[in-house]
Protein backbone atom coordinates (compact mmCIF):
# COMPACT_ATOMS: atom_id res chain seq x y z
CA UNK A 1 0.00 0.00 0.00
CA UNK A 2 2.74 2.30 0.59
CA UNK A 3 3.08 2.74 -3.88
CA UNK A 4 -0.85 3.86 -3.43
CA UNK A 5 -0.27 7.74 -3.64
CA UNK A 6 -2.63 10.27 -1.50
CA UNK A 7 -2.16 13.17 -3.15
CA UNK A 8 -2.04 14.24 -6.87
CA UNK A 9 -4.32 11.47 -7.99
CA UNK A 10 -5.48 11.71 -12.09
CA UNK A 11 -8.57 12.68 -11.06
CA UNK A 12 -7.28 15.33 -8.53
CA UNK A 13 -4.80 16.75 -11.15
CA UNK A 14 -7.63 17.00 -14.01
CA UNK A 15 -9.79 18.88 -11.06
CA UNK A 16 -6.74 21.66 -10.40
CA UNK A 17 -5.93 22.25 -13.73
CA UNK A 18 -9.01 22.94 -14.90
CA UNK A 19 -10.02 25.01 -12.07
CA UNK A 20 -7.03 26.50 -12.12
CA UNK A 21 -7.65 27.27 -15.63
CA UNK A 22 -10.91 29.03 -15.06
CA UNK A 23 -9.15 31.37 -13.20
CA UNK A 24 -9.60 29.75 -9.08
CA UNK A 25 -6.64 29.80 -7.62
CA UNK A 26 -6.28 27.64 -4.07
CA UNK A 27 -4.20 26.01 -1.71
CA UNK A 28 -3.08 22.12 -1.83
CA UNK A 29 -3.62 20.15 0.88
CA UNK A 30 -3.90 22.51 3.97
CA UNK A 31 -2.76 20.52 6.97
CA UNK A 32 -4.43 23.42 9.12
CA UNK A 33 -7.24 22.22 8.10
CA UNK A 34 -9.25 18.37 9.20
CA UNK A 35 -8.75 15.83 6.82
CA UNK A 36 -6.15 17.93 4.54
CA UNK A 37 -8.49 18.37 2.11
CA UNK A 38 -6.95 18.12 -1.25
CA UNK A 39 -8.44 22.18 -2.68
CA UNK A 40 -8.76 25.17 -0.28
CA UNK A 41 -9.93 27.92 -1.93
CA UNK A 42 -9.72 30.67 0.93
CA UNK A 43 -11.57 33.41 -1.19
CA UNK A 44 -14.91 31.01 -1.54
CA UNK A 45 -14.52 29.44 2.25
CA UNK A 46 -14.45 25.98 0.47
CA UNK A 47 -12.64 23.05 0.38
CA UNK A 48 -12.34 20.18 -1.82
CA UNK A 49 -12.50 16.79 -1.95
CA UNK A 50 -11.24 14.55 -4.41
CA UNK A 51 -12.19 11.11 -3.21
CA UNK A 52 -11.42 7.54 -4.93
CA UNK A 53 -13.96 5.14 -4.76
CA UNK A 54 -12.75 2.31 -3.32
CA UNK A 55 -10.70 4.22 -0.51
CA UNK A 56 -13.34 6.11 0.65
CA UNK A 57 -16.32 3.06 0.63
CA UNK A 58 -18.65 4.70 -2.04
CA UNK A 59 -21.62 2.65 -3.15
CA UNK A 60 -20.92 2.86 -6.89
CA UNK A 61 -19.94 0.50 -9.35
CA UNK A 62 -16.70 1.06 -8.90
CA UNK A 63 -16.50 0.10 -5.35
CA UNK A 64 -16.05 -3.90 -4.67
CA UNK A 65 -15.55 -5.07 -1.62
CA UNK A 66 -11.53 -7.28 -1.31
CA UNK A 67 -12.38 -10.87 -1.92
CA UNK A 68 -9.33 -11.30 0.65
CA UNK A 69 -8.51 -10.51 4.02
CA UNK A 70 -12.03 -9.25 3.97
CA UNK A 71 -12.16 -8.53 7.99
CA UNK A 72 -8.93 -6.15 7.12
CA UNK A 73 -9.99 -4.00 4.29
CA UNK A 74 -13.61 -4.17 5.94
CA UNK A 75 -12.39 -2.19 9.20
CA UNK A 76 -9.35 -0.61 6.94
CA UNK A 77 -12.39 1.47 4.87
CA UNK A 78 -15.12 1.54 7.33
CA UNK A 79 -12.45 3.71 9.30
CA UNK A 80 -11.75 6.09 6.14
CA UNK A 81 -15.61 6.47 5.91
CA UNK A 82 -15.95 7.57 9.47
CA UNK A 83 -12.79 9.68 9.20
CA UNK A 84 -14.27 11.14 6.16
CA UNK A 85 -17.69 11.91 8.03
CA UNK A 86 -15.80 13.46 11.26
CA UNK A 87 -13.61 15.56 9.38
CA UNK A 88 -16.65 17.44 6.82
CA UNK A 89 -18.16 17.67 10.61
CA UNK A 90 -15.51 19.80 11.63
CA UNK A 91 -14.87 21.70 8.52
CA UNK A 92 -18.38 22.74 8.62
CA UNK A 93 -18.32 23.70 12.13
CA UNK A 94 -15.65 25.93 11.89
CA UNK A 95 -17.05 27.97 8.97
CA UNK A 96 -16.07 25.74 5.90
CA UNK A 97 -18.24 24.68 3.04
CA UNK A 98 -17.12 21.06 1.70
CA UNK A 99 -17.19 19.65 -1.52
CA UNK A 100 -16.87 16.12 -2.61
CA UNK A 101 -15.44 15.02 -6.15
CA UNK A 102 -16.19 11.09 -6.46
CA UNK A 103 -13.29 9.16 -8.53
CA UNK A 104 -16.77 7.67 -10.37
CA UNK A 105 -17.85 11.13 -12.30
CA UNK A 106 -14.68 11.20 -13.55
CA UNK A 107 -13.84 7.37 -14.69
CA UNK A 108 -16.20 4.28 -15.40
CA UNK A 109 -19.05 3.67 -17.48
CA UNK A 110 -21.11 6.19 -15.87
CA UNK A 111 -18.90 9.35 -15.71
CA UNK A 112 -19.35 12.55 -16.24
CA UNK A 113 -17.20 14.33 -18.85
CA UNK A 114 -14.60 16.51 -17.52
CA UNK A 115 -15.99 20.16 -18.63
CA UNK A 116 -19.30 18.89 -17.02
CA UNK A 117 -17.58 18.06 -13.61
CA UNK A 118 -15.38 21.26 -14.33
CA UNK A 119 -18.74 23.47 -14.55
CA UNK A 120 -20.41 22.10 -11.90
CA UNK A 121 -17.49 22.41 -9.81
CA UNK A 122 -17.23 26.24 -10.57
CA UNK A 123 -21.17 26.91 -9.82
CA UNK A 124 -20.90 25.65 -6.90
CA UNK A 125 -17.54 28.13 -5.86
CA UNK A 126 -19.29 31.30 -7.44
CA UNK A 127 -22.20 29.82 -4.78
CA UNK A 128 -22.46 32.10 -1.27
CA UNK A 129 -23.17 28.93 0.63
CA UNK A 130 -23.81 24.99 0.47
CA UNK A 131 -22.07 21.80 0.30
CA UNK A 132 -21.53 19.37 -3.00
CA UNK A 133 -20.90 15.81 -3.51
CA UNK A 134 -20.79 15.18 -7.25
CA UNK A 135 -21.07 11.44 -8.08
CA UNK A 136 -21.14 9.56 -11.40
CA UNK A 137 -24.39 9.41 -13.59
CA UNK A 138 -27.34 7.46 -12.23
Amino acid sequence: MAAIRGADTKPEMFIRRGLHARGFRFRLHNRNLPGRPDLVFPKYRATLFVNGCFWHGHGCNLFKWPQTRVEFWRQKIETNVARDKTNTLMLKETGWRVGVVWECALKGRKRRSVEDVLNIVSDWLNEPSGDLELKGLP
